[in-house]
């Protein structure tokens, strides 16, 4: 299937129904159905096809998830750009990406007023709500076009989207998934998401629509369901939405989940609705998870993918979270669930040569999930991509049950005194303190051991336990080699826009000068 098809498959079903919600305003899919082919017909006299990169900058906004559509609709490329990205970085990617056209909203006009004069690429600016920074409206650009599709020829293996993925210190790496990548996305997720034919469907898009959100919610799209937007992931927004939208699936990143569990009032919430809570984008505490299934109830779910292999290589479904009617013990709790039927995965040591089960390895992944490639790298595709197999970078092991494993990530491995430290297994225990709202544990440069364990540590409102308390919780659990030699708390730990702790930026400020890779 062509990605625009799984919005007509839930147009044809539900052709009146309302599809898409966005503060006071609605659409229903016939509404939206004809703005998307409306802006394909505009793009197709721009001289926009197949090939042609179109940037949607913008919140999360109706509008700009219908100009997706559009995009799609006109065979040209998506290209994912957050409102929350510097400016320096959003020209980093607009340019790289060779994008020629940018819907924007109108939130964003003075940052693209900024960015137009070094983006001579670009040649057609349409503003998503209003006419702003001396481009036209949506309305204005897309009137009097015909509501009817335009005659587009895919095919499956074009370019659907270009995603940013790291860059902010270089060339960015541009993902690209195709109609075959993306479908087969969607694909595990409905079979992952179950449903009766006559069950009510909504989805709650809380996270940014330019992440896996805008596409998760095409699942929901593909069953005639509604898709309810927010602007973002405020815990009591999120709460009000599930009550008065029933909505019955959402996605949010463990650290929102996290937050979502210290809201006042949570127990008196009405969120018999909600069927799917998708965790993912980052590992949860086998703790705090523990606690999310019982204040919302067997509804959670966990998924395990990456940009390159789209939201959907493994998940474990809410009956996977109970063992005997009983809730699991950490051994199934810390797991990512099992392969999807249209995927291979294998555990790979560092010769490329499968590990038996129980062993660690570099997990690789190969089928229709996976990308096509990096845009405009091949040396970097053929390091990612070896015979068809993605290597993840992921460090992981399978259980004899057939349950992935994520242990870590190979670049945020700490090698300590000669021996190989994987920090998720602190994190982990770090993570099981009630004071704990998150960590990340890194290796700092150390002129002994090379490096040394360090766990920065963002604590629950009101919190004051001392470094010493969680080093001796982590030496009790693990060892004095695993534990932390040092506790730094901050405010804040610097998160991505989906809510993934970026450890990168949080090595920066301990690696300044220094010659490891960060």
């Amino acid at each position: 299937m062509a990605i625009i098809d799984f919005f007509d498959r839930g147009r044809r079903r539900a052709p009146g129904s309302v599809a898409y919600v966005c503060g006071a305003e609605s659409w229903t899919f016939d509404e939206a159905g004809e703005l998307s082919c409306r802006i394909s017909h505009a793009l197709a006299r721009a001289g926009c096809g197949r090939g042609v990169k179109a940037g949607v900058l913008s919140p999360n906004d109706a509008r700009a998830w219908i100009g997706v559509l559009g995009i799609w609709r006109a065979g040209v490329t998506w290209v994912p750009l957050n409102p929350t990205t510097p400016p320096a970085d959003l020209r980093r990617v607009i340019d790289a990406f060779d994008c020629e056209v940018l819907f924007f909203h109108s939130s964003t006009a003075s940052a693209v007023a900024e960015l137009a004069p070094s983006l001579p690429k670009v040649r057609q600016y349409v503003c998503l709500d209003a006419a702003a920074a001396g481009a036209p409206s949506l309305a204005q650009w897309t009137h009097g076009l015909p509501v009817t599709p335009p005659r587009t020829r895919y095919e499956m293996d074009d370019v659907v989207a270009i995603s940013s993925t790291g860059g902010t210190t270089g060339a960015p790496k541009g993902v690209m998934n195709t109609h075959r990548s993306l479908s087969t996305c969607l694909a595990h997720l409905m079979m992952a998401f179950h449903y009766e034919c006559d069950d009510p469907v909504v989805d709650l898009a809380a996270l940014p629509l330019s992440h896996a959100s805008g596409v998760i919610s095409l699942a929901a799209t593909a069953r005639g369901g509604t898709v309810v937007f927010l602007p973002g992931a405020e815990p009591t927004a999120i709460l009000d939405a599930i009550e008065r939208h029933q909505v019955t699936e959402l996605f949010l990143a463990p650290t929102v989940v996290y937050r979502l569990m210290e809201t006042p009032g949570l127990t008196e919430r009405d969120l018999s609705s909600l069927r799917y809570l998708l965790y993912a984008a980052a590992p949860m505490s086998a703790e705090k998870l523990r606690r999310a299934i019982e204040l919302f109830g067997p509804v959670l779910m966990e998924c395990y993918g990456q940009v390159e292999a789209f939201a959907g290589v493994s998940f474990m479904r809410p009956d996977e979270h109970f063992t005997d009617g009983s809730i699991a013990p950490d051994a199934r709790l810390t797991s990512c669930g099992r392969p999807y039927p249209l995927v291979c995965v294998e555990i790979r040591d560092g010769e490329g040569q499968q590990v038996p089960v129980g062993e660690s390895g570099e997990v690789c992944v190969r089928g229709d999930l996976v990308m096509k490639g990096y845009y405009a790298d091949p040396r970097r595709t053929a390091e990612t991509v070896v015979d068809g197999w993605l290597h993840t970078g992921d460090i992981g092991h399978f259980d004899a049950d057939g349950y992935l494993f994520i242990t870590d990530r190979k670049k945020d491995m700490i090698i300590s005194g000669g021996v190989n430290i994987y920090p998720s297994e602190i994190e982990q225990v770090i993570w099981g303190h009630p004071a704990v709202q998150d960590c990340a544990v890194i290796g700092v440069p150390h002129e002994d051991w090379g490096e040394a364990v360090t766990a920065v540590v963002e604590l629950n409102p009101g919190a004051r336990p001392s470094g010493e308390e969680l080093i001796a919780l982590c030496k009790k659990t693990l060892g004095s080699i695993r534990a932390p030699k040092h506790v730094d708390f901050v405010t804040a730990l610097p998160r991505s826009a989906n809510g993934k702790v970026l450890k990168r930026a949080v090595r920066q400020r301990y690696w300044a000068g220094r010659t490891r890779q960060v």
